[in-house]
């Protein structure tokens, strides 16, 4: 098979081959699942490494440790917020996208009655919750219908439709983690923010697949939560995420887990108050040399490019590889034009996905099944080398003439 890009120069993928080295994880696979996770880059992991050397030499529970400590988070919420464009008091530092979007979620005064409208394209861990809240609050949740305007349609109009007077917090992804659309998050939220309710309608995000994939500057979106990770396009360690809280959307968060690092002390340490920013969200003990790892990682990807740079080869990848897919028999992309992000997504009418992924493993190609809808999703980074791309397509080529496409 003749792909795409074998006409090009080779100088940019040879530059990137060089690049790439510094990420173990990409040394014998071509991998495609960075919306699940990305692969640790070895700089992230000496980071790490050396935090914990470092803490055991100051003493792990010293005052020169703990110095030490509220530093690096210091510096890892200024680190995060210049990424997302905002400020270092809007970042609560957290495990992953879940733990922020709970904190939203269980933070909110609810009372029965209250309306919580829900994106059709959430992941389950957050359909849970919202599940709980309404078993034990007696709020009412209904769906907004995103999937069916992937290809036709206008998501604002639709999210406008389904507001109620009685709407308190709209909850959607802004990338969708399964068909990969792309929301227009701050009409959205313009859109919550001026309809006339009983009272403010706020917007909780799942940044789990935006973060590390688009420019952002959430102080212009206006999403009241925020919540995301580090270990999925930043490429940093499991276990590490955060959640971006507007500030006029603080003073009515309540805390619900609470622990020493987010409340404010008398001089007998008593409690008196919560910390006056995102800081009043976080427990206690964590994994502090996590910090130091996605701190590394995020200043890794600088050296390749601009966040602007980055997303622009992501999309040029996507295309990529959406239209090889489209071209090829036997195979529907799920999204009638390109991409606008590194998620694509696709089915094979007729076929078993988990064959094929089961197939692809096999074969050193890590892609996911999804299961609504039901497809395979491919993830496209900058990272991502061309040739990969024109592998992959062969091998579901390969695939689909095994089981007689």
């Amino acid at each position: 098979m003749t792909g795409i890009f074998t006409s090009q120069s080779s100088t940019s993928q040879a530059s990137l081959l060089t690049y790439r080295q510094q990420f173990p994880g990409l040394a014998n696979k071509a991998y495609f699942n960075y919306g699940g996770q990305g692969p640790l880059p070895e700089v992230a992991l000496e980071a790490i490494q050396q935090s914990y050397v470092q803490i055991q030499q100051l003493g792990p529970f010293s005052n020169q440790s703990n110095t030490w400590i509220v530093n690096e988070a210091e510096l890892t919420r200024r680190a995060i917020a210049a990424e997302l464009g905002t400020t270092s008091q809007t970042i609560t530092l957290t495990e992953n996208v879940s733990a922020g979007c709970n904190i939203a979620l269980w933070g909110i005064n609810w009372r029965s009655g209250d309306h919580l409208l829900l994106s059709d394209c959430e992941h389950p861990g957050i359909i849970a919750a919202v599940q709980e809240l309404q078993r034990r609050f007696g709020i009412e949740v209904s769906i907004c219908p995103f999937q069916e305007t992937l290809n036709v349609g206008d998501p604002v109009a639709v999210l406008e439709q389904h507001l109620r007077p009685t709407t308190r917090l709209v909850v959607l992804s802004h990338i969708l983690w399964n068909t990969g659309q792309v929301l227009p998050l701050a009409a959205i939220t313009a859109v919550c923010h001026r309809y006339p309710s009983h009272q403010p309608i706020q917007v909780l995000v799942d940044a789990a697949q935006s973060v590390g994939v688009l420019p952002l500057q959430l102080d212009q979106l206006q999403a009241d939560f925020y919540a995301f990770t580090g270990h999925k396009w930043w490429c940093g360690p499991e276990g590490l995420g955060g959640l971006y809280i507007r500030p006029e959307a603080l003073a009515n968060l309540h805390p619900t887990f609470i622990g020493w690092r987010g409340i404010t002390a008398d001089s007998h340490g008593q409690p008196t108050g919560w910390k006056p920013n995102g800081q009043r969200y976080e427990l206690a003990t964590s994994a502090y040399p996590l910090y130091a790892g996605v701190r590394a990682a995020i200043s890794l990807h600088h050296q390749w490019g601009t966040a602007e740079a980055r997303y622009q080869r992501l999309q040029t990848l996507s295309y990529a590889l959406w239209q090889q897919l489209a071209d090829l028999l036997g195979v529907v992309c799920l999204r009638s034009t390109p991409p606008e992000a590194g998620l694509v997504s696709f089915q094979l009418p007729g076929k078993s996905h988990n064959q094929l992924v089961s197939f692809l493993e096999s074969n050193g190609f890590m892609l996911r099944v999804i299961l609504n809808p039901d497809c395979v999703r491919a993830c496209i980074h900058y990272l991502t080398l061309e040739s990969e791309i024109d592998q992959l397509v062969e091998a579901i080529r390969q695939f689909m003439q095994r089981s007689g496409a």
